[in-house]
């Protein structure tokens, strides 16, 4: 049993999945100001996860609803990548401001969010990785949202969740 707390521990490599829920900003904004703190690289990521089912035109009303020309699943990778793109680059410019340096990586056709992130996180050689505790998922956990929960129990690195 260690007899110290690692108190002197830098993280040089924070990344953070953002999948624009409030949860998944307050999160970033806690990322970005731990890289300013560190002197860390921020990657900032978002998943598009690959449809569980074919995709139907039926599916897509919201999106045809907002004027967006849906073609099946290329449609649909052209409008999640479209929205993702947005909230990275809102982060990216958050980290920016701050002088922290940022990557930023839409990881599409992921078959799981958690699976995806931990193997980017892994190739990434990622220190710490910051999440937020519910993200915009539609079936959540009672205490943390199951890509939270998920990234915590599979995750090489360190993981901090935030409320």
């Amino acid at each position: 049993m260690e007899s110290q707390v690692d108190s002197d521990r830098v993280f040089k490599r924070i990344l953070v999945a953002v999948d624009g829920s409030e949860s998944s900003f307050r999160a970033a904004r806690v990322a970005a100001r731990l890289a300013k703190r560190n002197e860390a690289d921020l990657l900032v990521v978002s998943v598009i996860q690959r449809p569980a089912r074919p995709f139907m035109p039926t599916q897509s009303m919201t999106m045809i609803s907002l004027g967006i020309d849906v073609d099946g699943l290329q449609g649909y990778y052209k409008y999640a990548s479209k929205e993702a793109q947005e909230w990275i680059d809102k982060v990216g410019s958050i980290a920016t401001a701050l002088g922290v340096k940022v990557r930023k990586s839409v990881l599409k056709g992921a078959t799981s969010v958690v699976r995806s992130l931990t193997d980017y996180a892994s190739s990434q050689a990622v220190d710490l990785i910051v999440v937020g505790r519910k993200g915009s998922g539609g079936f959540k956990r009672l205490l943390l949202g199951s890509v939270s929960s998920g990234v915590v129990n599979h995750a090489a690195s360190s993981v901090l969740v935030v409320r």
